[in-house]
Parts: structure tokens; sequence; C-alpha cells
């Protein structure tokens, strides 16, 4: 299956927020509700703005102080008040509220969901879409009894240097057909987050659910095929080790490897390391013809930007020796590296009735296979064989 967006260079998204600029706002467009104004509530709120496209209707949040924030946030910018639903049923229900996007704790997005779904608006829901198997199976039925859409925040499809990799390989055939992927990403510790919620298996679904989904959903792609086996070593070597939020030790893993094969016989490996300063992340995929490396450095130090770049060795391709990557300033200082003005972009093309690129709750349910199979695997210490493993989950996949 070849998806819309492998056709997409940099360039052209670059063109396409220079001309969105020079045209401005015009109408206010469809308002948008957020749940939850935690870290990626408040990222939201920023990149639409940013984008103009949408109209905030309002947002709902149980935290008081998240809620503080954001308000405060959003006066600042706009010099606006920002409109505060207390009652989630009521948020949903409002007449000003045309689609929601759903980033609270990984835990609660299945109820939650299940309560905005009886509206019967569009979602964008933020990943991983739930903690388990079972959840994220029920959220791909639920999005196939309803007319209205169901997107998934799986953004990191939207950094420039995959975005451009992935027209390389998908498109140009710069490599000939893929053999192997290697994912790595290095980085701090997890952040703080309301009541310490992503410290803890039960409420984050695992590291490499809650982190991982992301490398995963791009592995997958970039494979283009289903995997069929999954191992992992993994473990708790520096993080929060003597860490205890209301009595209770935290639990997630720091560090992994993976290795994943295909049923086309492609092979990936995923590294993952969580104690170092700075960010790190790259992306290698071989094929008969050559190799491509897409690599990040970033931080999470205040006005530190992103270094991206590509590096095609393929013999007499033009970035051989590399070339730097990166979107406008505007759009890269709005979160995740300009990776959620491009989500905001499809959600808002989707709500016009235009084809997208988005990740489907299907594909993002794979990525979850692929990172519950490697933790069942880091447990067990035993490699996974997925049918088998699906099938005992109660998947109908």
């Amino acid at each position: 299956m070849r998806h819309r967006f492998f056709s997409r260079t940099v360039d052209e998204l670059n063109a396409g927020f220079e001309s969105a600029t020079h045209r401005g706002r015009s109408e206010p467009g469809p308002g948008l509700l957020i749940i939850g104004a935690g870290m990626m509530g408040r990222e939201h709120l920023r990149v639409a703005q940013l984008l103009g496209r949408a109209r905030i209707a309002g947002i709902h949040d149980t935290h008081p102080q998240s809620v503080r924030l954001a308000a405060d946030e959003y006066r600042h910018r706009c010099g606006e008040g920002l409109p505060i639903f207390n009652s989630l049923p009521d948020a949903c229900a409002s007449a000003s509220v045309d689609a929601v996007i759903i980033c609270t704790p990984n835990h609660t997005h299945r109820q939650i969901l299940e309560t905005v779904a009886a509206s019967g608006k569009p979602v964008l829901l933020e990943k991983p879409m739930a903690t388990t198997l079972q959840d994220a199976q029920a959220i791909v039925n639920l999005a196939a009894s309803r007319s209205a859409f169901i997107q998934l925040g799986m953004q990191y499809r939207y950094k420039a240097q995959y975005v451009e990799a992935f027209h390389e390989v998908k498109v140009r055939k710069s490599l000939g057909a893929v053999k192997t992927i290697s994912m790595a990403e290095y980085r701090p510790p997890f952040l703080d987050k309301v009541g310490q919620w992503n410290k803890f298996n039960r409420f984050s679904g695992g590291t490499l659910v809650e982190k991982c989904c992301h490398y995963f959903d791009l592995i997958n792609l970039m494979a283009e095929a289903r995997p069929v086996k999954v191992y992992a070593s993994g473990g708790r070597a520096v993080n929060f080790l003597d860490f205890e939020q209301a009595g209770q030790a935290s639990d997630i893993d720091d560090h992994a490897m993976v290795v994943i094969e295909y049923e086309n016989a492609v092979r990936a490996t995923f590294i993952l390391n969580m104690f170092s300063q700075e960010l790190y992340e790259e992306m290698v995929v071989s094929g008969p013809l050559g190799r491509l490396v897409a690599s990040e450095e970033a931080s999470f130090k205040p006005s530190t930007g992103s270094r991206a770049r590509l590096q095609v060795e393929v013999a007499g391709h033009p970035d051989y020796d590399g070339r730097q990557l990166g979107y406008p300033a505007a759009i890269e200082q709005s979160g995740h590296y300009g990776a959620t003005y491009f989500e905001h972009l499809a959600l808002m093309d989707r709500l016009e009735g235009k084809a997208v690129d988005a990740a489907t709750p299907e594909q993002a349910l794979w990525s979850l296979v692929v990172a519950s199979a490697a933790q069942h695997s880091i447990a067990t210490g035993s490699p996974v064989d997925i049918s088998k493993y699906c099938a005992d989950q109660g998947l109908d996949l």
C-alpha cells in the first residue's frame, strides 16, 4: 500500500506554509475542543493559533493548574479569554465545537473517546491510542462503526528528516527495495507530567508503548508489511530507580533494544536510551543500491532548535555527503520541531473533506502491536510470534 505523504518533500511543505502565511486569515474556521490542557494540550493550542484555520471553542481538563497555564498562555498570545468547559459531555455537545482533540494521559484515552464519540464529531486522538491492545482494538472497532473520522496523533511522520527519507525511498526509489531498517533514539528521562503518570506502566502502557510507538509506526511504514516476530531486551538502569508517587514505586524501563522481522523479509532494529543529556534520533535504511541516513539533533533546553539532516549514500546521488533540512522557525518552535503543525494541517484538510496522509486507527494499532510485543519479550526473555501473540490478546487482525 502506498501513502500520499511519500510523494511530498520538505521544500513542498515549506512552500505551502509560505503560501498560507501570505493568504492570512479569512473565516474563523471550525471550532476545536481540546481535552487535556497539559504539555501536549497547550502545544495543540499553540499550533492551532499558528495555523489559523480554526478557532478554539474551548478546553476541558480536571486539573486546575493545567487549565490556568493554558488560559494564561492563550491570553498572552491572542489577548482573549480561553473558553473553559467544566463538564466533558457538555463540552462535546456544544454547538461551538466542530472537532475534538484528545491529549489526556494514555490510560484515559478509551474512556474519554467513548464519551466524545457519542457527539458524532471528528476526533484527533493523541498517541498512543491506548495502553492495552484490547483497548486499542476497541478503538479501531469504534472508528469503523461511526461516520466521523478518528485521526491518530503519530506526528513524527511529519518530521522533516522522515518526510524526505520516505520520498527518497518510496518515490525516487533511491535505494532499490528496502532490506533493513535501523532506528535509534537517545534522550533525557521522561519529563514531569500531572501526577507523574508517565513513570508507571499501568498508566503509560510502558516505555515502548508511550514513547516508542512513534518509531514503530515509522518502521512499519518503511517496511510496508506486517511484523511476524519481535525480540527485545531492555530494562531499568538509571532513571527513577528510587522514585515513588503515592507510595508506589516507578516501574518504567529506560532502555531497550528491539529486533523486528516482517513478512516480506525486511528486518528492523530499534534502540532506545533514556539517560542521555541531549536528544538524538536516527533512521538508517539500506537497500541493494546503498544506504540512507535521516537524523536529528535537538534539546530540551529553551530556544534550542532542531538540526535535521539527510544523507543518501548511493553512487552519484546529490545528497551523498548529506544536507541539512528544516522548516521555518515559526513552525519548528510551535511543537515537536514542526511535526505537530503538519498534523494539524492534515486535520484541517480532512475537516474540509480532502484526502490526507494522517495515521489511521489501524496503523496506530499496529504500532502498538510491535510495542506491546517488545514489552512482552523483555518481560519473558523470549521472542514473540506476532500471530500467536495477537490471538492470545484477543485481537482480530
